[in-house]
């Protein structure tokens, strides 16, 4: 796992899902939109059954995590400010976790494939996000 930063405040967190360790997993932070983890169990476990709780929630930025199931891409970070601050490959059972920032990708492989989640409701383009001029 590897946290990228710029001024101290987080943009991303880059994950190598070929060495998550036992167990349950947490990469992003309590207070993060978007929840990631990864499980790793062995056969027979059981993990007790529930059900979510409605509970309200402020949220007020789309965070995003991208997960390469096969091939590769850049993925390009930009501060607040939409400056540059790194470039990022990701191959196949590598992921992302966009927190804060803008972002762009290249793939760089053909037949890459991508799944992506994002926290919603989804308010349409217009009003979701801004095009970066770079």
């Amino acid at each position: 796992m590897k946290v990228i930063k710029k001024d101290n405040k987080r943009i991303a967190i880059k994950i190598d899902f070929e060495s998550v360790n036992d167990g349950l997993t947490f990469f992003s932070d309590d207070n993060d939109y978007l929840q990631v983890g990864a499980w790793k169990y062995e056969r027979g476990k059981k993990l007790l059954a529930h059900n979510h709780n409605c509970v309200d929630r402020k949220v007020d930025r789309t965070q995003e995590f991208i997960f390469v199931l096969h091939g590769s891409l850049k993925a390009y970070l930009y501060d607040d400010k939409d400056e540059l601050i790194e470039e990022v490959v990701l191959n196949s059972k590598e992921g992302l976790i966009l927190l804060s920032g803008g972002h762009g990708y290249e793939i760089s492989s053909d037949d890459t494939v991508v799944f992506e989640v994002k926290n919603g409701p989804y308010v349409g383009a217009q009003r979701d996000r801004r095009r970066l001029e770079v």
